[in-house]
């Protein structure tokens, strides 16, 4: 066990044991000076943290010294009343406080007791509630700055994970010390109540028991009842005065030994003011010398201590800084960091700033955000961390979406307009600066803050710029997403099921199928747009059909049609009619005939001219659905599906290619023309 453990058990099973024990008036008289002590250490302690998290241990500490306190209060009652003598300490208070003036030390403790109640006690419950509710309310916005932060890259993971852990050991602490406020005032009431109790029981202990007359029981017994309260009322008052310093200026993964002992001696000046004003007092007053020099010697040596130790740390830490830095001016420079490449980057000129900065009003920073909580539920994938930078070398209004490192897609926005498009139905026009919407390629116009009351009630879509880059920042990382999930992305997903299906992935992984083939299924999927947030039922049809095949364009398909219920879902609304193009079967036959198996996977081998004829009878038949407002989806046999897909990628990005096993039976399909050459 350590020592500061043993210290700390022993200081908590004394206040017990005062309780029950009587202890003799010199003992007492040094517990209550060592009270009086840990009471300054703790004011001075308070006054001099930078912060109120470098006290985290004080609501535990206040609930420590509370105890002790009543403990020796009760002590020194049970002398005052069985013999009136609680020792030196309590009756030179009631003698030296108070100036041997009975009126005087009634009034002066008065005074104490008013004060402690109606000022510092009541101020600092008022502000530990109020600190409390704030910093619970802030901690939403707070969690958002992080992210935000991380997002741009001004702190990195392991930043954001202090701070997180910072802002939840405020919370932790403001709300312990909302409740540990409550044991200053009720120790204050304890302390006036046992007060009255000996002044009320000495005074007819002393005439009852020990036959002394009403004025010498009065001197007597209203002295020591004014020292015993002053001895428990001022290290009481600091305590309070200690509490309201630091609610108005949280839990640590250690023993609450090494917290206490080492939060609280870890200030040389401190010790210094404390052995200080020890020794003053024991020189100075009719107090026992002995005990409060002894006391401020040691506190005094100690803070020596502690400073000679700070100051060889500080030389070595100066030392070792010296020695880094001339490590790094002798070694070549460093380019790894140079070689790392985010996966996702937002770079935009300096007209588009405002939009970023969250001081400027902008909000750009909360929507990329949700851009990732978006695609997350919707495709039940984890997106990179995207990083926001402004790039003077851009256009003012001018952005750039990369893709680990290359761009793939830009935009140009005007700052102080507004995007309207108009969805067809709009039949008066509206004047403003021709444009393209980024994502989707649609004409569009700019137009001015004056103009979109009147643009909106015209039937028009308007859009602010923040939306316009959200959307065509999320289109972007929606259309790479499979070639940004990487096979650690594919353990982490696996190791969020395994908690509940370890029988499952124990069997497939990785006795089945390694970390790369599951990541080549779930990226074929995704490059279609298909959701693996149930990859439990991926999973469990990975394993049914990998001890036959291990192709995973095969294993992709066998998972597509056992998530037929989503692709429905997806593409066949179940209230109407659903228009798609067939493909003929002899074209079909000719794909299948064509294909050749190889280590590698499965890849066509059709003449050009067959493509190509192939690739014209599609463009008509997808020609007829656009006519009608529809999407370009095509129905083929479950074996054909794939190798139609790969034919097709390369010419049109947006099709849609579904098999017949991936539909369900209940799906009313309307066929508007067939593919055929």
């Amino acid at each position: 066990m350590k020592r500061y453990n043993i210290i700390i058990g022993v200081f908590v099973l004394a206040s017990i044991l005062n309780f029950i024990i009587q202890m003799p008036p010199f003992l007492l008289d040094i517990l209550i000076a060592f009270n009086l002590a840990i009471a300054m250490v703790i004011l001075f302690t308070s006054l001099f943290a930078k912060e109120a998290l470098s006290l985290s241990s004080f609501p535990t500490l206040l609930l420590f010294t509370t105890i002790f306190r009543i403990s020796l209060n009760v002590s020194s009652t049970k002398l005052i009343l069985n013999g009136g003598d609680p020792g030196k300490v309590v009756r030179t208070f009631g003698e030296f406080v108070g100036g041997s003036n009975l009126i005087t030390g009634t009034i002066i403790f008065g005074i104490l007791v008013l004060v402690q109640f109606m000022v510092i006690n009541k101020g600092s419950e008022r502000v530990s509630e109020v600190t409390a509710r704030f910093t619970l309310d802030a901690m939403p916005g707070k969690q958002m700055a992080i992210d935000a932060d991380l997002n741009t890259g001004a702190i990195t993971d392991e930043e954001a994970r202090e701070r997180r852990q910072k802002i939840q050991d405020e919370s932790t602490f403001f709300g312990a010390m909302d409740g540990a406020t409550k044991y200053v005032k009720g120790d204050a009431a304890a302390g006036l109540i046992i007060t009255i109790v000996n002044f009320v029981g000495g005074m007819a202990m002393g005439m009852m028991m020990q036959g002394m007359d009403a004025a010498t029981a009065l001197d007597t017994y209203v002295k020591l009842t004014i020292g015993d309260g002053l001895v428990s009322q001022m290290p009481s008052l600091m305590i309070s005065l200690a509490t309201g310093i630091l609610v108005t200026k949280v839990s640590k993964e250690a023993d609450i030994g090494d917290v206490l002992i080492s939060q609280l001696f870890s200030i040389p000046r401190v010790l210094y003011l404390v052995g200080a004003a020890m020794m003053v007092l024991g020189l100075v007053t009719p107090l026992p010398g002995v005990i409060f020099l002894l006391y401020g010697a040691v506190f005094i040596f100690v803070g020596r201590s502690i400073a000679t130790g700070v100051e060889v740390k500080e030389i070595e830490a100066e030392a070792s800084e010296e020695e880094t830095t001339a490590e790094e001016i002798r070694r070549p420079e460093n380019v790894s960091s140079l070689l790392q490449v985010d996966p996702i980057e937002l770079e935009f000129g300096y007209g588009i700033i405002p939009l970023a900065d969250v001081k400027q009003g902008g909000d750009l920073l909360d929507r990329v955000v949700m851009i990732r909580r978006q695609i997350a539920l919707e495709l039940g994938c984890v997106v990179p961390m995207i990083r926001l930078r402004d790039n003077i070398q851009l256009n003012p209004n001018q952005y750039v979406i990369k893709i680990k490192g290359v761009p793939v897609s830009d935009g140009e926005i005007l700052f102080d307009h507004y995007m309207a498009m108009n969805p067809g139905y709009v039949e008066e026009e509206i004047t403003g600066i021709p444009t393209f919407e980024p994502s989707f390629h649609l004409p569009a116009i700019w137009i001015t803050e004056s103009q979109r009351e009147r643009a909106e009630s015209m039937g028009y879509t308007v859009v602010d710029p923040p939306s316009i880059i959200a959307t065509h920042l999320t289109e972007v990382v929606r259309s790479h997403l499979d070639e940004l999930m990487t096979r650690e992305d594919v353990q982490n997903l696996i190791n969020n099921v395994k908690e509940a299906n370890e029988t499952l992935v124990s069997e497939l992984v990785p006795k089945l199928l390694g970390i790369g083939e599951i990541q080549k299924v779930l990226q074929n999927l995704l490059s279609e747009g298909i959701s693996i947030r149930d990859l439990v039922t991926i999973l469990e049809t990975l394993a049914d059909y990998a001890p036959t095949t291990r192709d995973t364009d095969v294993l992709t398909e066998y998972v597509r049609q056992n998530l037929k219920r989503a692709i429905t879902n997806k593409y066949f609304p179940s209230y109407e009619t659903t228009s798609v193009v067939t493909l003929d079967p002899q074209i079909e036959q000719e794909i299948m005939s064509s294909v050749k198996q190889t280590e590698q996977g499965a890849y066509l081998t059709l003449a050009p001219d067959k493509i190509k004829g192939i690739i014209d009878s599609l463009q008509e038949e997808m020609q007829k659905l656009e006519n009608i407002g529809k999407d370009p989806i095509v129905i083929t046999s479950p074996i054909v599906r794939m190798y139609f897909k790969k034919l097709t990628s390369d010419y049109f990005k947006d099709l849609i290619v579904v098999s017949y096993n991936e539909i369900d039976s209940n799906v009313e399909l309307q066929s508007v023309g067939m593919v055929t050459v």
